[in-house]
């Protein structure tokens, strides 16, 4: 049973830090490419970072040079770290497995996400 549970979302005022952590089970965790998505009200779900199994990573235009993505596989974990928070970061920030070809693509189900809040 494939189990990615998200945390570490809050309440953060803009210029601020926040890492988000997502907990894998039931994979092999050090064989796949992960990604963060965030969506907000009304919008589409949003590609935000990728890491491949060799931590390849690669970033929205919208986040590059504040956020970075990174991956400990003996805790199963992938993390976002989120520096220079802006308002429209605002979302619910999920994790899922992805593959990689011409696009990104989402392999898992959604789980609950975790919502990160910036003000202004």
């Amino acid at each position: 049973q494939v189990q990615l549970v998200e945390s570490g979302g809050g309440l953060v005022q803009a210029g601020g830090s926040l890492r988000l952590s997502c907990a894998a089970s039931g994979i092999r965790f050090s064989i796949n490419a992960l990604g963060w998505y965030r969506q907000v009200p009304g919008k589409q779900r949003e590609l935000v970072a990728t890491i491949t199994d060799g931590e390849n990573t690669n970033y929205a235009d919208s986040v590059k040079g504040r956020f970075t993505i990174s991956r400990d596989n003996a805790k199963n974990t992938v993390y976002l770290q989120m520096n220079s928070l802006k308002p429209e970061d605002t979302a619910v920030y999920y994790c899922n497995t992805v593959m990689i070809t011409r696009t990104t693509i989402p392999l898992g189900n959604w789980g609950k996400g975790t919502l990160v809040t910036v003000s202004s």
